[in-house]
């Protein structure tokens, strides 16, 4: 037997108008919601805060209370004291007399006698020599003393030295210099006499000529006589 089927209750039929209706409702639901106003929740009086408030706030002072510490009865005292007896045995220490009999011989160390060393005192520059070496003739101060001796040694020099050696030697023209030490012993005598010249003649002309100087008062160091060094250049002039 078939069976027979209306075809307007065929609901496949109906299904793009359901279709088309169901986007149109999306749409306008869509719409509605976009287009909905919303307004911000309006709240009522709350008042001002008051900033000062806080500042002008007094904090109550605390002071800090320490706990009495209870106090420590002392010690009970012993009811009865027993004496303990000390049988340590003390030795008895004995002095001995330091006195000595007549009788007994008595021992002397010998005694070495120590001879005094002199002090040596090595020899002074004249420029530091406490009492200067002095010339013959010369007087005065220690500084008097001092240029007198100075201006008695160059005279002297130039009195004795022979004044054509330099030009007999055939140096060129012009200034020479000549340094010249020597020392002035103890005894006031000159001795260790050297020279630096620019010719050996002139330096051997120069020494004979130092060693003839006189002998003078010894230079002084501490109160003892001392050997004084002594040192002076001088200028030769060749033509």
């Amino acid at each position: 037997m078939q069976i027979k089927k209306n075809p307007k209750s065929n609901l496949e039929n109906y299904s793009k108008i359901f279709m088309l209706i169901g986007l149109v409702l999306a749409l306008f639901i869509t719409y509605a919601a976009i287009e909905q106003k919303t307004y911000d929740k309006v709240y009522g009086d709350l008042g001002t805060a008051d900033m000062n408030a806080l500042e002008d706030e007094e904090i109550p002072i605390t002071e800090r209370v320490e706990p009495v510490q209870p106090k420590t009865p002392p010690p009970p005292a012993p009811e009865k004291i027993e004496v303990v007896e000390d049988e340590k045995e003390v030795e008895e220490t004995v002095i001995e007399s330091t006195e000595t009999d007549e009788t007994e011989a008595v021992e002397v160390e010998e005694i070495v006698e120590v001879e005094e060393v002199e002090e040596v005192v090595e020899d002074v520059s004249f420029m530091i020599i406490e009492d200067v070496p002095v010339f013959p003739g010369c007087k005065g101060s220690k500084a008097e003393l001092k240029k007198c001796f100075s201006k008695k040694v160059q005279k002297h020099f130039s009195r004795k030295f022979d004044s054509d050696l330099p030009n007999e030697l055939g140096l060129s023209p012009g200034r020479k210099r000549v340094f010249i030490g020597f020392k002035i012993d103890k005894t006031g005598n000159i001795v260790n006499v050297n020279a630096r010249a620019p010719h050996p003649k002139i330096k051997s002309e120069v020494i004979k000529v130092m060693k003839q100087l006189p002998k003078m008062k010894p230079g002084r160091q501490r109160g003892k006589p001392v050997g004084v060094k002594y040192s002076i250049p001088f200028t030769l002039i060749v033509e």
